[in-house]
C-alpha cells in the first residue's frame, strides 16, 4: 500500500460533564435540543476516545470497530449523517481545488476506543463521536472553525458537539430549523480555571437500562416538569452559570450544578413510566456531600455532585479540598480490603491520600449522620481535572498510536 492510495489520522477526544444538563430533542433529525446546555471538559490524560481512520482506494466498504467489535455501520443512521456530511464538505473543498486527492470517495475503515465503561453514564457517546467528527475533519483538511464542525459531531451525539472543546463549553440550543445556529461555544478555556478538580465515582459499569436516546423521547412526551425546565430555568442558569465561571465564584458553581443535576433526575422521574438512573449508592453520595457541605460552617460549598444519565457521581471541587472530600468518600464508602485492587481503584486519586488532616476528617465524619455503605459499594474512583479539547496524535500510520495495522485492520490490545 503507498501513500497515494491510503490517508489516515489517529486523533483522541475527552468526555465532557454537564452542569447544565441537556436533556430533550425538538428534532429527532438533526438532534437538535430543547434547552442549552454548559459543561466542563475532563482531562483527556484520564478519559478519553481515541480514534484512527484511514481512507484508502483498497478498502472495499465502510467499516467500524469499537472497542475491538465490529459494528454495521448501515445499522447506525447518525453515523452514517457524520460520515456523509463529512465527504460532502470534502467534495466541495475537491470540486475548488482539482490537485486534491479525491478522499470523499474512499472507503474508510474506523476504529475507536474508550478508556473508560461505555454506555455506564460517562459520556461515551459524546467523546466517541466527537473524537470522530475531529478525526474525519483532520483527514479531510476540512477549512470550518471548531464550532463549525461542532454541528457535524452534534449530528452523531447531541452533546459530542460539547467535547470539541477544553475548558467550560456551551452548547446553544440555537433557533433556525435547519440547525446551522446549535453549535458549541467555548466559555472559558482550560486555563482559566486550573484548580478545579473532578472525582468520578464509579458505582457502575453496566450498560444502563433506558438508553439517553429512549428516556429522552419519553420525557419529552410525557414529562410536564421538562417544559417549565426548558422555558424557564435554564435560560437563567445559563447565564448565571456562564457569570460564576467568569468570576471564578465556586458557591455560584457548586450551587448551579447540584440544582440542576437534581433537576434532571426530577424531569426523569416526572416521566411517564418514570426513569431511574440513581441508585441507592448515588442517592448515598448526594447525602454524604450534602451533610459535608453543612458541616463546614461559613465556608461556603466544598463540593459540588452532579449526575448524568447513569448512577456514576462526578464530584467538582477545588484542589485543596480534594485530600478531604476523598476521606471522606473513603470513610462512607470504604474500598475492598485487597490490597492489590489499590492501584486500580484509586488511580491518580492515589496522590491526594496522604495530605490530609486525619483528625479533621473524624470530626467531619461525626457530623455527617449518614451510615457508611458496604465496603465495594463504589468500582473505583477516577481522579482528573479540566482538560484541553481533542488531540491530533498522528497523520499517517503510526504504529506508536495507530489502532489499525497495515491492512487496515484493528491492531490487538
Amino acid at each position: 500500500m503507498t501513500v497515494v492510495d491510503s490517508f489516515e489520522v489517529t486523533c483522541s477526544a475527552p468526555v465532557n460533564i454537564a452542569v447544565i444538563k441537556y436533556w430533550g430533542k425538538r428534532d429527532e433529525t438533526l438532534l437538535l435540543p430543547t434547552n442549552s446546555s454548559l459543561s466542563v471538559t475532563l482531562s483527556q490524560d484520564h478519559l478519553h476516545s481515541r480514534t484512527t481512520v484511514r481512507a484508502s482506494t483498497t478498502f472495499e466498504q465502510d467499516r467500524l470497530w469499537l472497542n475491538d467489535e465490529p459494528e454495521d455501520v448501515s445499522a447506525s443512521k447518525r453515523l452514517q449523517n457524520v460520515i456523509s456530511e463529512a465527504r460532502r464538505l470534502r467534495a466541495l473543498l475537491e470540486s475548488t481545488n482539482p490537485g486534491l486527492p479525491m478522499l470523499s470517495t474512499y472507503k474508510l475503515h474506523i476504529c475507536s476506543r474508550n478508556n473508560f465503561p461505555t454506555a455506564a453514564g460517562l459520556a461515551s457517546s459524546a467523546s466517541g463521536f466527537a473524537c470522530l467528527t475531529y478525526c474525519l475533519a483532520q483527514l479531510f483538511e476540512l477549512p470550518q472553525s471548531i464550532s463549525e464542525i461542532s454541528r457535524l459531531a452534534r449530528v452523531g451525539s447531541g452533546s459530542a458537539c460539547r467535547s470539541l472543546f477544553g475548558g467550560f463549553v456551551a452548547w446553544e440550543m440555537g433557533s433556525l430549523p435547519d440547525g446551522s445556529d446549535s453549535i458549541a461555544v467555548q466559555v472559558a478555556p482550560e486555563s482559566h480555571w486550573p484548580d478545579i478538580e473532578a472525582l468520578v465515582l464509579v458505582a457502575s459499569d453496566a450498560k444502563k437500562h433506558v438508553s439517553s436516546t429512549s428516556g429522552m423521547q419519553t420525557t419529552v412526551e410525557t414529562s410536564a416538569l421538562l417544559r417549565e425546565r426548558i422555558e424557564r430555568v435554564v435560560p437563567a442558569r445559563m447565564e448565571a452559570m456562564k457569570a460564576a465561571i467568569a468570576e471564578k465564584d465556586f458557591d455560584a458553581f457548586a450551587e448551579i450544578t447540584m440544582r440542576d443535576s437534581n433537576q434532571f433526575h426530577a424531569v426523569c422521574l416526572d416521566t411517564f413510566p418514570p426513569i431511574f438512573y440513581l441508585t441507592d449508592v448515588s442517592r448515598a453520595v448526594i447525602a454524604v456531600l450534602t451533610a459535608y457541605n453543612e458541616a463546614v460552617e461559613g465556608a461556603g460549598y466544598r463540593a459540588a455532585y452532579t449526575f448524568d444519565a447513569g448512577p456514576n457521581a462526578v464530584i467538582y471541587a477545588r484542589r485543596e479540598h480534594v485530600p478531604e472530600i476523598l476521606a471522606l468518600v473513603n470513610r462512607f464508602f470504604p474500598p475492598q480490603a485487597s490490597a492489590e485492587a489499590g492501584t486500580e481503584y484509586f488511580g491518580r486519586a492515589a496522590e491526594f491520600l496522604g495530605a490530609v488532616d486525619a483528625a479533621r476528617v473524624e470530626e467531619l465524619a461525626k457530623k455527617i449522620k449518614v451510615p457508611a455503605l458496604e465496603p465495594g459499594s463504589l468500582r473505583r474512583i477516577i481522579s482528573t481535572h479540566v482538560g484541553d479539547g481533542p488531540r491530533l496524535l498522528a497523520r499517517g500510520n503510526d504504529p506508536g498510536v495507530s489502532l489499525l495495522d497495515v491492512s487496515g485492520n484493528p491492531i490487538p490490545k
